[in-house]
């Protein structure tokens, strides 16, 4: 079992940046995907991007690409997002999302493991 616990989020000013980290416990492998979403007020979660645990490769939505990367601490179990340039229409809750199965795809919600979110608020 894996347990998520997203933290970092806040309020930042247009054209700021924020990292968000999201700690893992249990047993994380080489094959683990940790993933991060976003869900905005009424609607579902959004895919932001994913980062394989063993490889460090990252996938991301074409929205935040250029602006957001993510990386990993492997000893400490942590992953982060970091998020440059934020705009307004980034405010929302980001969700840290994890599987231990191998992935292909990346942007379905059927990921086993998630974080309650954080709050993300970007002002003018």
């Amino acid at each position: 079992q894996v347990q998520l616990v997203e933290s970092g989020g806040g309020q930042v000013q247009r054209g700021k940046s924020l990292t968000l980290s999201c700690t893992a416990s249990g047993l994380i492998f080489s094959s683990f995907t940790m993933s991060w979403f976003r869900r905005f007020p009424g609607k579902d979660r959004e895919f932001v991007g994913a980062i394989n645990w063993g490889s460090g490769n990252t996938n991301f939505d074409d929205s935040v690409k250029g602006r957001f990367s993510m990386s990993r601490d492997r000893a400490k179990k942590i992953g982060y997002l970091h998020m440059n340039n934020l705009q307004p229409g980034d405010t929302a809750v980001y969700l840290c999302g994890g599987d231990s199965r191998p992935r292909t795809t990346f942007s379905g919600t059927d990921y086993p493991y998630w974080g309650v979110g954080t709050q993300v608020t970007v002002t003018l």
